[in-house]
């Protein structure tokens, strides 16, 4: 789960981080309660809002009510402004950008750090690679307090002190919550302290077993701020297991596995079709996850016709036939379905879905160019 900033920002705050001073805006009636001059941050999950309009200083009542006005109307890739945090300005001398994550290739947390603070470390690594310090952390001893020193060194840090402090509370954030990423781009050097101008932070979806009021209390904060208006199959996709993402196409995916679904996605694109959606049901998916995903595909007017994708590992192929099956004796199929079975099982699959006249491909390549054309042919 990626938080939106004041979210990051609230958890550094609860372990002694300095943030500015803030207030959040969910309409431009809201700007009256500002402290000015004060800086609009839009919030949307996802980097890169500054070069897209997003945030923006503003130094009269005026002005502010301007400015959130445009913010609201303001879409970034995407995504609509519905909330703005307004925060403080904040004398800076100098900006650095630090962050403590998991390395997924060695598989061990690090802590990065870079004197080009406040600039987008990828623009960073691929232009100044040298600019950008790193170090494993081992995660039988902890943090160590050499390897503080050592960033601080690097980025010319004086106030040993404060730096470890905040260091330290990063890499308490990452374990204790199971973050996969703690950024702050940038940590500012004020004349009064370090501050962090901007956060990011990731928690692990997969660890939300052992924080399950946390992720609720978050998920719940971001639908209530989120006023986008649902189509009828992410309606129907949020009340079932799968994972379903609306795309501008006309032809429907589903797959048993996130892999499948994305060369299946690949290879439509490559034969010259348009996916209408990725659709995949995980690897323990039964025949009622199977017809409730027909159901939320097909829930999209824009779907030409269907192409079902499986590769029977864990799930079995002739639980994914009697899920075929049971949506066509449910419904009238509104458009041509391909299907590609293998696997476990695959043979009582195809059997059940030839005696419902359905037929099966082998080769999923022959499966793309076949929905590929009846799609076209629509």
């Amino acid at each position: 789960m990626r938080l939106l900033e004041f979210q990051a920002k609230r958890i550094l705050a609860q372990h002694d981080i300095p943030v500015p001073k803030s207030v959040l805006l969910t309409s431009t009636t809201d700007t009256a309660k500002l402290t000015l001059p004060a800086v609009l941050k839009a919030q949307v999950p996802l980097g890169g809002r500054g070069k897209a309009g997003g945030i923006r200083v503003v130094e009269g009542a005026e002005e502010a009510a301007a400015v959130a006005a445009e913010l609201f109307n303001l879409v970034i890739r995407g995504h609509t402004v519905q909330v703005i945090l307004a925060e403080e300005k904040t004398e800076i001398l100098n900006e650095i950008y630090l962050a403590v994550l998991y390395d997924k290739r060695a598989n061990v947390p690090m802590v990065m750090a870079s004197t080009a603070g406040g600039v987008d470390i990828e623009q960073v690594a691929k232009e100044t690679p040298e600019r950008i310090v790193k170090k494993h952390i081992d995660p039988f001893i902890g943090l160590q307090p050499y390897t503080i020193r050592y960033l601080a060194r690097a980025l010319g840090i004086d106030d040993l002190a404060s730096f470890d402090a905040i260091v330290r509370q990063m890499f308490a954030v990452l374990r204790g919550y199971d973050a996969t990423l703690v950024e702050i781009n940038p940590l500012a050097v004020t004349p009064s302290e370090f501050t962090a101008l901007d956060a990011k932070m990731v928690l692990d979806d997969k660890a939300a077993f052992r924080h399950a009021e946390l992720f609720v209390a978050l998920r719940e904060e971001q639908e209530k701020l989120d006023k986008k208006e649902l189509t009828l199959a992410e309606q129907l996709a949020k009340k079932g297991d799968m994972t379903y993402v609306l795309l501008d196409g006309d032809i429907g995916l589903i797959a048993d596995g996130a892999g499948t679904g994305m060369l299946a996605l690949d290879l439509v694109r490559d034969a010259g079709g348009h996916p209408a959606n990725f659709c995949e049901m995980g690897g323990l998916a039964d025949a009622e996850t199977m017809c409730q995903s027909i159901e939320v595909v097909l829930a999209n007017p824009n779907v030409k016709a269907l192409l079902i994708t499986l590769i029977g590992g864990l799930t079995r192929m002739d639980h994914m036939a009697d899920g075929i099956v049971q949506y066509l004796q449910q419904h009238e199929a509104p458009v041509p379905m391909v299907i590609r079975m293998c696997g476990t099982q695959e043979k009582v699959g195809k059997a059940t879905l030839q005696q419902a006249g359905m037929d099966t491909f082998d080769d999923l390549p022959e499966a793309v160019q076949a929905v590929v054309r009846l799609a076209k042919a629509k």
